[in-house]
């Protein structure tokens, strides 16, 4: 949603005093104010209230009347870009206790260890909620004391009821075999007044409470993604971003690499096992451009992806070089003289029941391999034999004075936020491909692991 956020106006007022906001997030930048809701009263001055992740990563709610605010700020971070969130805020000043005036669930869980409690000290709710009060535009993505501030990442099911206090237990429950907590898609909810339910299994703005409380698209594209809180798909992963530098865009599913360090980024999804597929465009290139797989981090400050023990590398000057311990770094035959750049789509395939990886460029496998027949490929070593026990897709290129901006998809259907051409044929329906997906594979996604 960077660029974008969403925004109605509501004609007349709901409560002030109760209300219950349910929502589903996936985050992209870090260490960057990211706005989730926000609204500013017309009168009196300088009253406003913000939902946000701070630039320390913390969540906080800020409610600002004529200058003064008060606020709750966690104590502990949300940095996994790979999850998706569930955020459930109530805010009820109708409720006898007044450390329950606001209550935030993460995952089902409610919060309890903040840094900033003033919001939640006897007194604190002396005036009502901006949000919910006519004329007062709801915002969604967006700071409204900022105008250069976006959410940057996914959103879904965005729940918003007005005169209710609900329990998490309404928008989500934990699985029975993982633990973990999964989403309710079709929520028993009493919405009321200015109540809404939006991005419903897609990027439709459109009301689905049945109050007809649609929304409006503010400026850039509301791209729908398959990534989704029941099927999370993989993207770029910016945590180990130290040495490499790089920077993320449309939800870490584009890469721009630092055109003074040398290094690469990975997924934040690895795998062991299984077959699995993905693409990445060029929009921009160094002329030597890496792509691939590897088992370990980027931390390191002097690793070109080729050096790291077990990485099998598609250089776009160099053709496909591996890594072995002890071996050095070595070309594969067939592939010497191998180029790609700026248009060009990398797909590739990775076979690690079989040790297998395959190489295409706009839809044409390299070196007359074909992991469909299955024909060719280049031997990997297997997952259990490396030192993390894991692949890890990966991404980056060498420092001579420019840079590489890959575009990633690993199913999502897109390039930055233009969508395929065309997609391609894929048996397992997980994920949306430039080409066909080759038999048997699918996209590095939760459900394409537990295939």
């Amino acid at each position: 949603m960077a660029n974008t956020y969403l925004s109605r106006t509501p004609s007349s007022a709901g409560s002030a005093t109760k209300w219950t906001l349910s929502m589903w997030v996936k985050r992209g930048k870090l260490g960057v104010q990211t706005p989730i809701i926000s609204t500013v009263a017309s009168s009196p001055s300088n009253t406003y209230e913000e939902m946000y992740f701070n630039t320390s990563d913390k969540f906080q709610f800020s409610t600002v009347y004529n200058n003064s605010q008060k606020a709750i700020r966690t104590t502990r971070v949300f940095r996994d870009v790979n999850a998706w969130y569930h955020i459930q805020f109530v805010y009820d000043t109708t409720n006898s206790t007044v450390t329950d005036h606001a209550i935030l669930y993460i995952n089902g869980v409610r919060e309890t260890s903040f840094e900033d409690t003033t919001l939640l000290a006897s007194g604190a709710n002396d005036w009502e909620s901006s949000w919910n009060k006519a004329s007062n535009p709801m915002r969604i993505g967006y700071q409204s004391t900022n105008t250069a501030s976006y959410f940057d990442g996914s959103m879904s099911h965005i729940h918003f009821a007005n005169n209710q206090a609900y329990a998490p237990t309404i928008f989500g429950s934990v699985d029975s075999t993982t633990g973990e907590w999964k989403i309710n898609t079709s929520p028993s909810v009493t919405y009321g007044t200015n109540g809404f339910f939006i991005l419903k299994d897609g990027n439709s703005v459109t009301d689905q409470s049945g109050n007809s409380n649609n929304f409006t698209v503010g400026g850039g594209t509301l791209t729908k993604t398959e990534d989704c809180p029941s099927n999370v798909f993989a993207t770029v992963s910016n945590l180990d971003n130290y040495y490499p530098a790089s920077s993320f865009a449309n939800g870490n599913n584009q890469l721009t690499t630092n055109s003074s360090n040398y290094t690469f980024n990975n997924a934040t999804l690895g795998y062991s096992s299984g077959k699995y597929y993905w693409e990445t465009k060029i929009t921009h290139t160094s002329n030597y451009d890496h792509i691939g797989i590897t088992e370990k981090g980027s931390t390191g400050s002097t690793n070109y992806m080729y050096d790291c023990p077990n990485s099998y590398v598609l250089k776009s000057n160099n053709g496909v070089l591996k890594e072995n311990t002890g071996s050095g770094q070595g070309t594969v035959s067939g592939f010497s003289g191998v180029s790609f750049g700026v248009g060009n789509i990398i797909s590739i395939a990775h076979d690690a029941d079989n040790n297998k990886i395959y190489f295409a460029k706009d839809g044409v496998w390299m070196n007359s391999a074909n992991p469909n027949t299955p024909t060719g490929g280049i031997t990997t070593t297997a997952a259990s034999a490396t030192n993390t026990g894991v692949w890890l897709p990966a991404f980056g290129d060498e420092n001579n004075g420019t840079y590489t901006v890959w575009q990633v998809n690993f199913g999502n259907g897109y390039f930055g936020t233009t969508a395929v051409s065309s997609a391609g044929t894929n048996a397992s329906g997980n994920g949306i491909f430039e080409y066909d997906v080759p038999t048997g594979y699918t996209a590095l996604s939760t459900k394409g692991l537990n295939l």
